[in-house]
C-alpha cells in the first residue's frame, strides 16, 4: 500500500472489503498517521495488545486508517522498559481518548500527549494494575474507599459559572457526567467525562471461546447488537479464512437495515418530544414497536441478538415473513412520508432544529465524525458505497447526505436513511439468492488475525481480532471492538458551543452516541 510517498511493506488480509496490515518503528508511526490524514483519511481506532510470549512476542499499540484503498491496520511494538509511543491526538484529535483508555488497561504512555488523565480507570483498581496485561489478577477491580478527583478544565471570567449533570440522570439513561460553563444561559464550553458504564469486556473476550463469542460482541452496544456481532464474525471468518454463503449475507444486511430503521425511528420521535411536539414521539415509536415486534416474530429477538453467528445466520428466512415484511415497509413508507411533512411544517419544532448544534464541515473533518452526523455535515462517508461488499455491490445504496450539520440537518439524514433502507430491505428480499445459511468456520491451529468493518446505523463499527491458537478451542488473545461514539462525542461537546443549555437535550439526542460502546 501507498500513502503519498510513503511505501508500506503490508499483508492482505481475508476481509470481503480491501484491508491491509503492516508493522512500522516509533518514526514511521507518526508518519503513517500524517500521510492518512492528508490523503483525506481518518483514524477509526486505536488499541494496545499484549503479545508476549517469552522471547517472541511483545507489547504493541495498534491504529486502524479508513482511507481511499482501504483499512489499513498498523502495529507499532513497544519497548518493554518505556512502554511509550508518539502521540497522535495532534494529527487526528479522536485519539485523545483512546490513547488515554490505552493507558488505563495497559500502561502505554503516548508521548508528548498534553492530556494524560484517566478515562476509564475511575479509581476501581490500582495505578499500578493493568487489567489487560497478560497474567493480570482476576480481583484488580476492586472499589476505591474514596474515588480521586477528576480535573475538569475552568472557564473563568465575570459572569462564568458551571453546572454539573450526571453522571446519575433522572432517567434511564446511562451514566455520562457533563460539566457546562456558561454565562447567563449560553454554554462557553462543554467536557463530559464518561467511563463509569466500564464493563471489562475486553477482558471478557479472552475468557470465551473464539466461536461464542459472537454474543458477548451483540452485547457491547445494545441498539447496534447486528452491526457489532457481524463485524466479530467477519474478523473470525478472515482469521479462519471462511467464506460465508451467499444467502447468509444477504440475510445479514437485512437485519442491519432493519437496525437501522428501528434507532432512526426511536430517534426522530425522541428529536419531537424534545421540542415539545410529544405527537411525534407518540407516532415514532408506535411505529418502532410494530417494527421490534416483525423483527421478533421473524428473528426470534426484538433487537435480533445472537441472530449473527459465526459463518452466518442462527435462523433462516420463512416465504411469509418475506411477505410481511414487504408490506410493513409499504406501510412504514406512507407514515414515514406523512410524518416528515409534519415536521417539515412545524414552524415550532423547526425554530428548535434549524442552526440549533451546528457542526460545519471543516470542523466536522477536523474532529473525525463519523455516520449520519457526519454525513449531515457535509462528509460524504458510507461503507456501504466507498467499500460495498456483497449483498451492498449488488444494491448500490444511494447515500443520503445535508451540508448544514445541524439538528435540521441530522434529522433529514435520518429520514431520508429509513426511506433508502426501507428500499433496501425490499430489494434483499425481492432478490435473496436461495442456499445454506451458516459455514461453520474452521479455525486454524496457529495464531491469526482478523478484522471486521461494517457501516452500522450509528457509523463504522470495527472489531479487531488476535487468536491465540495455542488451546483446543482457539481462545482470544485480544478482541478490540470500536464504536463510532469514540470520535463523535468529542464533537459534541463542540456542538453545544454558543447554544442555550435548554438545547442541550435536543442537540445530545440529534446524534445519540452510545456510553457503552464507548466505555469498554
Amino acid at each position: 500500500m501507498r500513502l503519498a510517498t510513503l511505501e508500506l511493506d503490508t499483508e492482505k488480509l481475508a476481509l470481503p472489503v480491501p484491508a491491509f496490515r503492516t508493522q512500522v518503528r516509533p518514526d514511521d508511526w507518526t508518519a503513517v498517521a500524517r500521510a492518512a490524514r492528508d490523503s483525506g483519511g481518518r483514524l477509526l481506532a486505536l488499541w494496545g495488545s499484549d503479545r508476549r510470549r517469552g522471547a517472541a512476542g511483545d507489547f504493541y499499540m495498534c491504529a486502524a486508517y479508513a482511507l481511499a484503498e482501504g483499512l489499513l491496520w498498523v502495529d507499532l511494538a513497544l519497548d518493554r522498559h518505556a512502554l511509550a509511543y508518539p502521540d497522535l491526538s495532534g494529527i487526528f484529535p479522536a485519539a485523545c481518548r483512546m490513547q488515554r483508555a490505552t493507558s488505563d488497561l495497559y500502561g502505554f504512555q503516548a508521548a508528548g500527549a498534553a492530556d494524560t488523565r484517566p478515562w476509564l480507570d475511575h479509581g476501581a483498581w490500582e495505578g499500578d494494575a493493568f487489567p489487560l496485561r497478560a497474567g493480570a489478577a482476576g480481583d484488580l477491580f476492586q472499589p476505591a474507599p474514596a474515588q480521586p478527583d477528576y480535573a475538569f478544565v475552568r472557564v473563568e471570567g465575570e459572569g462564568v459559572h458551571e453546572i454539573p449533570v450526571g453522571p446519575v440522570h433522572a432517567g434511564i439513561i446511562e451514566p455520562g457526567h457533563f460539566r457546562f460553563s456558561i454565562v447567563g444561559e449560553k454554554v462557553l464550553r462543554l467536557e463530559e467525562r464518561l467511563g463509569y458504564k466500564h464493563k471489562g469486556i475486553d477482558l471478557r473476550f479472552t475468557q470465551l471461546p473464539a466461536l461464542e463469542a459472537h454474543r458477548l460482541a451483540g452485547r457491547v452496544s445494545g441498539d447496534s447488537t447486528v452491526a457489532f456481532a457481524w463485524a466479530y464474525c467477519m474478523a473470525l471468518e478472515a482469521a479462519a479464512r471462511t467464506s460465508v454463503p451467499p444467502r447468509a449475507q444477504w440475510l445479514r444486511a437485512l437485519m442491519l437495515e432493519r437496525e437501522r430503521v428501528a434507532n432512526h425511528l426511536g430517534d426522530l420521535g425522541a428529536l419531537g418530544n424534545d421540542a415539545a411536539l410529544g405527537f411525534g414521539l407518540a407516532q415514532f415509536l408506535r411505529l418502532k414497536e410494530n417494527w421490534l415486534r416483525v423483527s421478533a416474530a421473524v428473528f426470534g429477538h426484538r433487537f435480533m441478538m445472537d441472530a449473527v453467528l459465526p459463518g452466518g445466520v442462527a435462523r433462516d428466512l420463512e416465504p411469509r415473513h418475506a411477505a410481511q415484511m414487504i408490506e410493513q415497509c409499504h406501510a412504514i413508507e406512507r407514515e414515514v412520508h406523512i410524518l416528515r411533512r409534519i415536521y417539515d411544517d412545524h414552524s415550532g419544532l423547526q425554530d428548535r432544529f434549524i442552526t440549533t448544534g451546528r457542526v460545519k464541515t471543516d470542523l466536522a473533518r477536523q474532529l473525525g465524525l463519523v455516520g449520519f452526523a457526519a454525513r449531515a455535515s457535509g462528509i460524504a462517508a458510507d461503507l456501504r458505497c466507498d467499500h460495498p461488499h456483497a449483498p451492498y455491490d449488488a444494491l448500490k445504496v444511494t447515500m443520503a447526505r445535508h451540508a448544514n450539520g445541524d439538528v435540521a440537518a441530522r434529522a433529514a439524514v435520518r429520514f431520508d436513511e429509513i426511506f433508502e433502507s426501507l428500499r433496501l430491505i425490499r430489494d434483499l428480499l425481492v432478490q435473496m439468492p436461495a442456499g445454506e445459511t451458516c459455514t461453520p468456520p474452521e479455525l486454524p491451529a496457529k495464531a491469526s488475525i482478523g478484522a471486521g468493518w461494517v457501516e452500522g446505523w450509528r457509523g463504522e463499527i470495527f472489531v479487531a481480532l488476535e487468536l491465540d491458537g495455542s488451546s483446543g478451542d482457539n481462545a482470544i488473545r485480544r478482541c478490540h471492538c470500536h464504536d463510532p461514539s469514540w470520535q463523535n462525542w468529542p464533537v459534541l461537546e463542540h456542538a453545544i458551543m454558543g447554544n442555550i443549555v435548554p438545547d442541550f437535550p435536543l442537540i445530545n439526542k440529534s446524534f445519540n452516541l452510545s456510553y457503552a460502546g464507548a466505555d469498554l
